[in-house]
């Protein structure tokens, strides 16, 4: 079966394309072939996947179906040489809604979606900015996107909504104060 699901920023955040814009912007956030906003679906599947390992973790548990099934194990995870299994879900990008993407695009809007952020570290003893610490970075303003993982079982529906519950925040500096979000499942027949 294919999952559906929103993640809905509540405030700025950054996905980074390890790309800098010259001396103005030393982080610019990954974009597509039409100037929008995107994370890529490995990245969601390395981050749901900490999520579930998380879960497992605090529930002391040892069954690995759901994250083998699904994420797949590497051989570092088990200790075992050679033992690395594969998942069989496909993660896809996260994208703005087909019809929002369609009206930025046409009205040529892409550029009202990101702002620069400055950030300095602070000398706590003398009160004043550390030499050489302004950083400046691309954000994204606050959206939802949308996005799918395909070949997925239904038994394992619950496991991953807990899995959603679990991340709250996405990207850079989510340590900081950006890319605070929510995860959802989109049932059948809901609005993309």
């Amino acid at each position: 079966m294919t999952i559906k699901y929103k993640i809905t920023f509540f405030g700025e955040w950054h996905t980074g394309s390890g790309l800098t814009s010259g001396s103005d912007l030393d982080s610019l956030v990954i974009k597509d072939q039409n100037n929008l906003p995107f994370i890529p679906g490995k990245t969601l599947k390395g981050l749901i996947k900490d999520a579930a390992e998380n879960i497992q973790k605090i529930k002391e548990s040892t069954n690995n179906d759901f994250i083998r099934l699904i994420f797949g194990l590497e051989s570092s995870t088990e200790n075992i040489p050679d033992d690395t299994t594969e998942g069989q879900c496909h993660f896809t990008n996260a994208e703005i809604s087909k019809s929002l993407q369609k009206k930025i695009v046409s009205d040529q809007l892409s550029d009202y979606l990101y702002q620069g952020t400055s950030s300095t570290a602070i000398n706590y003893q003398k009160g004043v900015a550390k030499p050489h610490s302004l950083r400046r970075m691309e954000t994204t303003i606050p959206l939802t996107l949308h996005a799918q993982i395909l070949n997925f079982e239904d038994k394992y529906k619950a496991e991953l909504t807990e899995c959603f519950q679990w991340i709250k925040r996405l990207g850079l500096n989510r340590h900081r104060g950006l890319g605070r979000c929510s995860f959802e499942l989109i049932e059948e027949g809901g609005n993309q």
